[in-house]
């Protein structure tokens, strides 16, 4: 074997353990966007869980407009709907899309059901709401968090695919970018 020859096989072996390596940190950092999933599915079966026992302690306050209650359920249930589809592949930006505007569906549905509450918070004690939305503002905070750890291991991911010479890896190996919540 001459020295060209070694030469060449050298090359081929560099770039053979370079192309291993790369598959592999991009299985891994997709791998991180499953895990991070993990803590925002489950704040968002607890969130669910909180919301369903706020509106059901409002209805008797809601009584002359039951449709601000049901659209808060029926949100939520879009909502769990959405995260039932990501949790089989978080990595996937078209759920992911969905999942975003079903949260945001629920946002808008909460505050047209705030802006019909009464406006005397003792009203609301007698009932039970404060502690709830005390619960729920502590799961939406929890929910946040988790949701911005997420975003950052999406984003280490989508960031290793467009690195030069990975995203040609990436390519042949088919690789996408994931979406963020």
């Amino acid at each position: 074997m001459t020295s060209t020859h070694i030469a060449g096989w050298a090359i081929a072996a560099v770039l053979l353990f370079w192309a291993v390596g790369a598959y592999n940190r991009l299985v891994s950092l997709r791998n991180g966007i499953s895990r991070a999933f993990v803590p925002v599915d489950a704040q968002i079966r607890q969130r669910h869980l909180l919301l369903e026992q706020w509106v059901d302690a409002l209805r008797p306050l809601l009584a002359h407009d039951p449709q601000a209650s049901e659209s808060v359920l029926a949100a939520c249930s879009q909502l769990q709907a959405a995260c039932d589809v990501v949790r089989s592949r978080p990595s996937a930006a078209r759920p992911m899309a969905s999942l975003r505007l079903a949260e945001e569906t629920l946002a808008e549905a909460r505050n047209r059901l705030r802006a019909h509450l009464p406006a005397k918070p003792e009203m609301l004690a007698g009932v039970g709401v404060t502690v709830l939305g005390e619960e729920l503002t502590a799961a939406d905070n929890t929910l946040n968090f988790a949701r911005r750890q997420f975003n950052e291991a999406t984003q280490s991911y989508n960031d290793a695919l467009d690195q030069f010479p990975t995203w040609v890896i990436a390519g042949l190996f088919g690789f996408r970018r994931a979406g963020t919540l």
